[in-house]
């Protein structure tokens, strides 16, 4: 019986090898090379040395860091947890409440620019808020006036443009989810006379949670980890008003060479998604008596 076991166990194998190999390795040697000075030039390149929590401490006493990560969750809570999903719930409502073709249209467009290379998205969303950009021109047919949204909003304009573009995952989520829902529960509820909002209160979403907490953690990490978009738009400024972790970790690494302080950084990033993660997978259960 062991030895059956062990045959039905042999198909996964090469998956958890490659997983072992190009997962868990990386990670391994990011958490190395954060307690060492590792670099891209000078002694520290050619023999990196052990500095054992040097990093870590110098993190602490760098006011750079804890902006950066205030940003990162302000980055995550508004344009995933609110904008993403919230939306991307409204949007799946919307297309099981209307017609087929303009829930049909309604999808396309969503998906459009989930589809779209994240660099191609990214230049998009810069063409859209630069200061001559599309938006300040629809504003000016308006009779109104432009602005620069890139330098005087730059935060609120990657919020945006990360929820414009990961919208369409939240939505596909929902509607496949809100299909499962029984019509017979909430037609029950119409005929006890419950409105709209209360048969999604207290049916639908309710029915809908694993969905809900399985969606909110899949585009947490996806958000914590977005870094093409914010270094296309903004590369971090102004005045490191939108560097986000995954920013301030290339920065540190790759733009002044520190490879040891960066990849620290990028190991705190990877214990806030794990964070992130054991929360959802909490929700995630089911409460049993």
């Amino acid at each position: 019986m062991t030895i059956r076991r062990y045959v039905r166990l042999l198909p996964v194998v090469p998956s958890v090898l490659l997983l072992l190999l190009f997962l868990l390795a990386p990670i391994l040697w990011s958490f190395y090379a954060s307690f060492t000075d590792a670099a891209l030039s000078g002694r520290g390149a050619r023999d990196p040395q052990w500095v054992g929590v040097d990093n870590y401490v110098r993190m602490l006493g760098d006011t750079s860091f804890p902006f950066s990560a205030w940003l990162t969750v302000v980055f995550v809570v508004a344009s995933a947890v609110i904008g993403q999903n919230v939306l991307g719930l409204l949007i799946a409502l919307l297309m099981v409440r209307s017609r087929r073709i303009v829930s049909a249209w309604v999808g396309t467009a969503v998906v459009a620019a989930w589809v779209l290379p994240e660099i191609v998205a990214a230049f998009a969303a810069y063409a859209y808020f630069n200061r001559d950009g599309t938006l300040n021109q629809i504003l000016e047919f308006f009779g109104g006036h432009g602005a620069d949204w890139l330098y005087s909003f730059p935060m609120v304009a990657i919020i945006l443009a990360n929820t414009w573009r990961g919208t369409a995952f939240s939505m596909l989520v929902y509607r496949a989810a809100l299909a499962e829902v029984p019509r017979d529960i909430s037609e029950a509820a119409l005929m006890d006379g419950a409105r709209g909002w209360q048969r999604l209160a207290f049916i639908t979403l309710p029915l809908i949670r694993g969905s809900i907490a399985t969606n909110l953690m899949l585009i947490t990490l996806q958000t914590l980890a977005v870094f093409t978009l914010i270094w296309v738009m903004t590369a971090g400024g102004p005045a490191n008003a939108t560097t986000t972790l995954p920013v301030l970790a290339y920065q540190e690494a790759f733009k002044f060479g520190d490879i040891g302080y960066g990849t620290a950084v990028a190991c705190v990033l990877i214990v806030l998604g794990m964070v992130f993660g054991t929360i959802y997978v909490r929700l995630l259960r089911v409460r049993r008596p």
